[in-house]
C-alpha cells in the first residue's frame, strides 16, 4: 500500500464514527500483545504458585477453545493482587487478579471472568481501541508506517508508543456488553452454567458496598456490575444449565488462603 493511499485511509477514518479495526491486522495485534506482555511482567507481581497457575491455564484453555474467530495464542496469568479485576492484552494474553479467584463462589464464576476477557480478544476489541487511540492522538505518521511493508518494525513502533500510555485499554460500553454476551456463550459451549456470570456481578455489587477498595480497579475499567447483571438476566433468561463447581476449584481456593497475603494496588 502506498503512503498516499495510507494517508487517504487515515483521513477517511477521521470522518467516520467508528474507525475500522482492519487498520490493525491479526499479526499486528499478536506482536503488540507480546510486547505489552513483556512490560506487564515487569510491572505486575505474578503469582508463581504452580498449582494455581496450572489450574487457571487449564480453565482458560478450555474456554478459549470455544472462542470463534481468529486463533489467537491465548495465555493466562495470575496477578498477585488482592483487588478484584482481570484484563486482556491485544492478541491473546489474559491476566486475572488473585482477588477475583478468591471472590468467585464457584468454578463457573471464575470461568465467567476468563470468558469475558477471552471475548474481548475474540471480538477484536483491542484492535478497535488501539486504532481509535492512534487516530485520536494524531499519530498519523506512526499509523502510516504500520500500513507499510515492514511488519516487524510497525508492530514494534506501535507497541512502544502504546506502552507509554499504560497497558490496560478501556473498552466502550458496547464492547463490554458484547464481551458479556459472547463470554456467556463461550461458557455455555464449554459446559459451564452461564448464569453464574450474573451471580458474580451480584457478588461485585455486594463488595462495592462492604469493601469498595477491593473493586475500585474493576469499576475503573468496567461498567457497573448492577447494570451488567440486569442486561445478562434478560440475555440468559432461557439459557440451559451447566457445571457450576468442581473439587479442583475448591482445592485451589483453599490453597490460595494458605499462601502469603496478596499485594495491594494501593501500596
Amino acid at each position: 500500500m502506498t503512503r498516499l493511499l495510507a494517508l487517504a485511509c487515515l483521513l477517511a477514518a477521521y470522518a467516520l464514527p467508528s474507525v475500522p479495526r482492519q487498520l490493525l491486522s491479526i499479526s499486528d495485534e499478536i506482536a503488540i500483545g507480546k510486547r505489552a506482555q513483556q512490560q506487564v511482567k515487569k510491572d505486575v507481581p505474578e503469582l508463581t504458585d504452580s498449582a494455581v497457575g496450572s489450574y487457571v491455564r487449564s480453565l482458560g484453555r478450555r474456554l478459549a477453545s470455544r472462542a470463534t474467530g481468529a486463533k489467537y495464542p491465548y495465555s493466562f496469568s495470575v496477578a498477585n493482587f488482592r483487588e478484584i479485576n482481570a484484563f486482556a492484552l491485544p492478541g491473546g494474553p489474559i491476566w486475572v487478579h488473585r482477588g477475583a479467584i478468591a471472590a468467585a463462589q464457584n468454578e463457573a464464576q471464575l470461568a465467567a471472568v476468563l470468558a469475558h476477557e477471552i471475548a474481548h480478544i475474540a471480538r477484536r476489541h483491542s484492535a478497535d481501541q488501539l486504532t481509535k487511540n492512534l487516530v485520536a492522538n494524531g499519530l498519523l505518521g506512526l499509523l502510516g508506517a504500520m500500513l507499510g511493508n515492514d511488519g516487524s518494525a510497525r508492530a514494534a513502533q506501535t507497541a512502544a508508543e502504546l506502552m507509554a500510555g499504560g497497558y490496560m485499554l478501556k473498552f466502550s460500553r458496547d464492547d463490554e456488553r458484547e464481551a458479556d454476551r459472547v463470554g456467556a456463550g463461550i461458557m455455555g459451549q464449554a459446559g459451564w452454567d452461564a448464569r453464574e456470570m450474573i451471580r458474580f456481578m451480584e457478588t461485585l455489587s455486594r463488595q462495592e458496598g462492604s469493601d469498595p477498595g477491593s473493586v475500585v480497579a474493576f469499576l475503573s475499567s468496567h461498567p457497573a456490575p448492577g447494570e451488567r447483571a440486569r442486561l445478562l438476566r434478560a440475555e440468559l433468561r432461557d439459557a440451559p444449565g451447566g457445571r457450576k463447581d468442581s473439587a479442583e476449584f475448591r482445592r485451589i481456593r483453599a490453597r490460595l488462603s494458605q499462601l502469603p497475603a496478596a499485594k495491594s494496588l494501593a501500596r
